[in-house]
């Protein structure tokens, strides 16, 4: 399979301006290409072919309005060509249901805070001897290496991230090597707000809120960034600090999910977790809460783990009711709104903690040998309520297109 390995570059000044002109010169070219696409469309002209759009590339570096191409390695102008075809490969597969919809490709603004350019092998890029990155027309850049690469790479990424932060994403090829020794374990996992993460076999992982506990330094960091005026420098200096907070919590919340995903991925032969309408309940007043958790980057690592070490990873469907059924004796008891957290089956009597009773009828669904040995019993009189939270409606969106210069 293929994995990416993240690394920190730490580029000096005239590396960083290098860097800047390769980001602009692929987004010039990515632009261009997009135009002369959208303007055969609107003529009724034949699609433009990914060759000929090649073609017009070459011709235009002879041109003097396009001659600074030259100053950056074509190897980077040729993947943003490629970038172009992935984006309008995948808007034609959503119409055709081959995929899930997404809109037509858009122009880049050099105003995006994301900025990215991919080398090939083609490109002559390499690790030096000394452990720095050798780029064309950039140079040799030093590397934070925080881990070793399990094989050579073929392809590196440099982006440059809304912090003004530089890293270097390298796509390897892993083999059966990484496989784990089988272990009897298996576990249901219910994700949820109060606790991040709760298992079938009794534990709850405490959620670290990063978000939350970060809140007054961003208040404090963007009540700055408005205070100054647009266009000048304090406002972009006000603006990467702003950047850099937000880049501490989803770092901080990143390796979280890394550390947990990784420690259960190795105690365990099999995992289950719920397929979680994530878009739905971050639509609701939970909103901050539900992103401040991030379970879609912590299921994400789950899956590609245990393809990886060779876990059984299972996600059941999000119809499931796994709260609103006895996990000792199966009868459903009906919805449940979010304070209680303790139910009594109204069949057998028995009291049931509601996070560990859902990661137990979670395993259940996916068939994994688990028991409700984590489920709290003991005799109660108080039945569940039936309620339910509400949510709101989506918000229509806005899209604003930018017009490209047609020079291919």
């Amino acid at each position: 399979m293929q994995l990416r390995y993240g690394f920190r570059l730490y580029p000096n000044g005239p590396q960083l301006s290098a860097l800047a002109r390769a980001f602009g010169c692929a987004r010039v070219v990515f632009n261009d290409a997009l135009r002369v696409r959208e303007d055969a469309r609107v003529t009724g002209l034949p699609f433009v072919t990914s060759a000929d759009l090649s073609k017009r590339l070459t011709a235009s570096k002879k041109t003097p309005e396009r001659a600074w191409l030259g100053e950056v390695s074509s190897v980077i102008l040729q993947q943003s060509l490629r970038d172009l075809d992935s984006a309008y490969r995948k808007f034609f597969d959503g119409l055709k249901g081959k995929r899930p919809k997404m809109g037509p490709p858009r122009f880049k603004s050099k105003r995006d805070t994301r900025q990215a350019i991919r080398f090939t092998a083609n490109a002559g890029w390499k690790i030096t001897p000394g452990g720095k990155l050798r780029l064309p027309k950039v140079g040799d850049v030093p590397v934070k290496w925080s881990r070793t690469l399990p094989s050579t790479p073929t392809t590196v990424t440099v982006i440059k991230d809304s912090a003004g932060r530089c890293f270097a994403s390298f796509i390897v090829e892993t083999g059966p090597e990484g496989v784990l020794t089988p272990v009897t374990p298996q576990v249901g996992i219910d994700l949820g707000l109060g606790h991040f993460a709760v298992l079938s076999d009794g534990r709850k992982i405490d959620s670290p809120r990063f978000l939350r506990r970060a809140e007054k330094r961003l208040k404090r960091a963007q009540h700055n960034l408005s205070r100054k005026a647009k266009g000048s420098n304090n406002r972009n200096k006000a603006r990467i600090t702003l950047a850099r907070a937000h880049a501490r919590v989803a770092d901080a919340r990143r390796e979280f999910h890394h550390q947990l995903s990784t420690k259960l991925i190795r105690e365990n032969q099999a995992i289950a977790v719920e397929d979680l309408a994530v878009k739905g309940l971050a639509r609701t007043r939970l909103a901050k809460s539900v992103h401040d958790a991030g379970w879609s980057q912590f299921v994400a690592m789950l899956a590609y783990k245990a393809d990886r070490y060779g876990r059984a990873f299972v996600r059941i469907g999000r119809f499931e009711p796994p709260s609103q059924v006895c996990s000792a004796c199966g009868v459903k008891d009906g919805p449940k709104p979010l304070h209680v957290r303790e139910w009594t089956c109204r069949e057998c009597g028995t009291v049931l903690d509601r996070d560990i009773n859902a990661a137990v009828n979670i395993a259940k669904a996916a068939g994994l040998a688990v028991t409700a040995c984590g489920a709290r019993i003991r005799p109660g009189l108080v039945p569940a309520q039936r309620e339910e939270t509400g949510t709101r409606p989506e918000p229509h969106r806005t899209i604003v297109r930018q017009t490209g210069i047609a020079f291919l």
